[in-house]
C-alpha cells in the first residue's frame, strides 16, 4: 500500500493476483489522481508576515519613552554617530545570520541609548528565532513600554505571544499596532491569522485580510484566504471586475460601472479544520511564519540622523 499526498492510499497489485486486480487498480488510480488534484487546488493556510530587523526610527521605535503617537514627545532621540554605526553593524550581523554577535551589539546599544525601542525589538526577534520565547516577550514588552506608539514593536510582540499560545493577548497586541498605525499592513495580516486559526473568529479574520489586501494589493495567496472565509461566513464570492470597454464601444451598458476595488476571486475550495497551535514560524530576519495561515512583514525603517556635532 503506497500513500499519496493528502493521505490518499493507492493499492499496488502483487504476485499472481496482478491480472485480476489490474482493472480495479486502474479505477483506484484514477480516483486517487482526482483527489490529489483537489488537494492541490485548495488554498494554502494563511501565514504570518516575515519579520525584518528594524532600524532605529522604524515606525516610531526611537521615540521618547511613554510618548503617544503624534505627540510632541515623539521627537527622535538623539543618537551619536558612533551609536548609529554600532546599531547599523548589529543590524548587518543579524541579517547575515550572526545572531550571537548581533545580540551582544544590540545589548550594548540598549545600554548606551535606553530610550530607543528598536534594539529591544530586534533582541525580541533574535530570541524568538532561537526559541527563547520568554526572553523574546520580555524584550518586546520593554520596547512597547519605551514607545507604545510603535506598530512594529506591537506586531512583533503579538507574533511572540502567538507562539507562546497566548492567542487573545496576541490579537490585542495586533489591535494596538493597528491603533498606532492604521496603515501598517503586517498587523492586519497577523490579526487575520490568529483570529481565524486560533480564536475561531472568521468574521474578524475576513475583515483583517481584506484590509491587508487593500493596503498591499497582494493577490496570491491572500485572495484565496479571503474567498474561503467569505464562503465559510456565508458571504457571496467577490466578482472579478469586468474589463472596461473602449470609448465608443457598443458593449458598454449605459451607466454601468465596475465595483471599485473588488478583488477577483472565484468560489473558494473548502478548508480543513483549524490546526492546533504550530511551533511558531517566526521569521528571523524573516519573522516567524506560522506553519498555518499568513505571515508577517515588517519592513526596515530608515535610521535616525546623528545628532549635530556628534
Amino acid at each position: 500500500m503506497a500513500s499519496g499526498q493528502c493521505g490518499v492510499a493507492v493499492s499496488r497489485p502483487l504476485g499472481p493476483r496482478a491480472s485480476v486486480l489490474r482493472a480495479a487498480g486502474s479505477v483506484v488510480s484514477v480516483a486517487a489522481a482526482m483527489l490529489l488534484v483537489a488537494c492541490e487546488s485548495a488554498p494554502s493556510k494563511p501565514k504570518e508576515a516575515p519579520s525584518e530587523p528594524v532600524a532605529a526610527g522604524a515606525t516610531g521605535t526611537n521615540a521618547a519613552p511613554g510618548a503617544s503617537p503624534g505627540s510632541a514627545s515623539t521627537a527622535p532621540v538623539a543618537v551619536t554617530a558612533r551609536g548609529k554605526a554600532d546599531f547599523d553593524r548589529a543590524v548587518d550581523l543579524m541579517r547575515s545570520g550572526n545572531n550571537t554577535e548581533a545580540e551582544l551589539e544590540f545589548k550594548q546599544v540598549a545600554l548606551q541609548f535606553p530610550q530607543l525601542a528598536a534594539p529591544y525589538v530586534n533582541l525580541g526577534i533574535l530570541y524568538r528565532k532561537t526559541g527563547r520565547l520568554d526572553l523574546s516577550e520580555d524584550s518586546l514588552k520593554t520596547a512597547v513600554e519605551h514607545n507604545d506608539g510603535s506598530a512594529v514593536a506591537w506586531t512583533e510582540l503579538g507574533a511572540t505571544q502567538r507562539l507562546r499560545g497566548e492567542f487573545p493577548n496576541a490579537a490585542a497586541s495586533y489591535e494596538k499596532a493597528i491603533s498606532a498605525d492604521p496603515n501598517f499592513a503586517p498587523a492586519y495580516r497577523n490579526l487575520g491569522v490568529v483570529s481565524d486559526l486560533y480564536l475561531g473568529d472568521p468574521e474578524r479574520a475576513l475583515t483583517a485580510f481584506e484590509r491587508y489586501k487593500e493596503l498591499t494589493g497582494e493577490e496570491k495567496p491572500v485572495s484565496g484566504w479571503i474567498a474561503e472565509l467569505r464562503a465559510r461566513t456565508g458571504k457571496p464570492p467577490l466578482k472579478r471586475p469586468s474589463a472596461t470597454p473602449a470609448a465608443g464601444s457598443s458593449d458598454a451598458a449605459p451607466g454601468a460601472t465596475d465595483a471599485p476595488g473588488a478583488p477577483g476571486d472565484a468560489a473558494p475550495a473548502a478548508s480543513g479544520a483549524p490546526p492546533t497551535a504550530p511551533a511558531e514560524s517566526s521569521a528571523p530576519g524573516q519573522a516567524a511564519a506560522p506553519g498555518q495561515k499568513p505571515a508577517e512583514q515588517s519592513p526596515p525603517a530608515a535610521t535616525p540622523r546623528p545628532k549635530a556635532g556628534a
